[in-house]
Formats: C-alpha cells, structure tokens, sequence
C-alpha cells in the first residue's frame, strides 16, 4: 500500500506551517489553482491543501476539490524534488475541470516554480 496515500508525515496539519507558506509570499498562479511554497526546517515536499467557501458554499464540494488537488499530487509526487512545502489553494474553476487538467495545470505551476526533476 505504500505509495498510494499520503502519509501524516507527508502533509502539512499544523496552521503555524500555512501562515509561514503565506508569510514567504511565494505563490504561483493558475486558473484552478494558486501553489505556495514554503522553506524551512522540516520541509520535505509535504502538501498542504484549502478550499475556501469562494470555491463554494457547499462542503461536498470543497471536499471534492481538496480530494482532486491531493491526487493529483500523489500522482506526481516522485516527479517533485527540493527542500520546499506546497500549499495549494483551489479556486472554483477546479470544480468544472477535469481531472487530467488539475494535474497538468499542477505540474505547470511545479515547473514555474523550479521543482520538477
């Protein structure tokens, strides 16, 4: 089974670690997705995901939009390299995409931002 989820040790939980990806204000913007990146101690290429209520009212949506950010990364985590956390915030263009298209947009982004292998 290893490989197929993300682990606890592969995710960011902790608030303090969100509000220090925002303090370095190092974004990269797409049309469904905007990518933080934090550095630091323990960074590890661990994902941090939000869906805000601007994606939808409904919480069966956010959750459908964090659920298709966090496979797309899983998907392409061994592409990813560096010393960095990711922050992903979904926007509600994420909900009318297809999945093929949040990955791709996902490993745009990552190469934008110089973590692609």
């Amino acid at each position: 089974m290893t490989g197929k989820t993300l682990s606890k040790t592969q995710r960011l939980l902790k608030a303090s670690l969100f509000r220090e990806a925002f303090a370095q204000k190092r974004s990269f913007v797409g049309r469904l997705m905007v990518l933080w990146l934090r550095k630091g101690e323990g960074a590890s290429l661990r994902l941090g995901v939000v869906t805000s209520k601007k994606v939808s009212n409904r919480a069966v949506d956010r959750n459908l939009a964090r659920r298709r950010l966090r496979e797309a990364f899983r998907q392409h985590r061994a592409e990813f390299s560096g010393d960095v956390d990711l922050v992903i915030i979904g926007r509600r263009n994420i909900l009318e995409a297809t999945q093929a298209e949040v990955e791709a947009e996902l490993l745009r982004l990552a190469g934008k931002a110089g973590l692609l292998k």
